[in-house]
């Protein structure tokens, strides 16, 4: 007798439960799709985005499908030079929180990295927003979806359109021709950096 055989907790489960797992997980969780906007420019950037993403991916309710390339952007609306260039990247979830916890956890998130105090305006140590949830559009403004200036921001439109081509921002049409629009100025593709998928 083999030793897996004896050590019934070591066998493998056959594909036919695990498509029934599958199965359960979609009809009865029915989780929703969601797109995270992360920003970074203060402190290790690259070491925050990954610990947010996998901070998101240890949220019960919450499994992160997919990662975007690392973009380094210039602040908005200060002087040039007055801050450090922020890190951006776009995060795919599925989800079975609603839109109101999913928005309490991005906070708990934020905070949970705010390790580094504030010297100048503006600066953060991390940024999390909810550009979009499912095809859900609310001006609650508490939570205002989809996020009311994603249309016009590349550091959010370039990355999500990398991880999914074919993305559509409810309400405003294909994000593929929104940044054709607003353009990539300012916005530079990192392929030295990389941001792993939690395990």
């Amino acid at each position: 007798m083999k030793s897996t055989q004896s050590d019934p907790t070591v066998q493998p489960v056959p594909a036919s439960v695990v498509e029934q797992v599958d199965a359960a997980d979609i009809t009865l969780s029915n989780p929703k799709r969601a797109v995270i906007a992360l920003g970074s420019n203060l402190g290790n950037r690259l070491e925050t985005l990954q610990g947010a993403i996998d901070a998101l991916e240890d949220t019960p309710g919450v499994r992160v499908k997919a990662v975007s390339p690392v973009y380094e952007t210039e602040p908005w609306g200060v002087d040039p030079g007055s801050q450090p260039s922020y890190f951006n990247a776009v995060v795919m979830l599925k989800t079975t929180l609603p839109p109101a916890s999913l928005l309490e956890r991005a906070h708990a998130v934020e905070e949970a990295f705010h390790r580094v105090r504030e010297e100048r305006w503006g600066a953060r140590t991390l940024d999390v927003d909810i550009v979009a949830y499912a095809d859900v559009v609310s001006d609650d403004p508490v939570l205002t979806l989809p996020h009311p200036r994603a249309h016009e921001r590349a550091f959010v439109l370039a990355p999500w359109h990398d991880v999914d081509p074919e993305a559509q921002l409810p309400g405003a049409g294909a994000v593929a021709d929104l940044l054709t629009a607003v353009g990539r100025e300012g916005v530079l593709a990192r392929a030295d950096l990389e941001l792993r998928l939690p395990e």
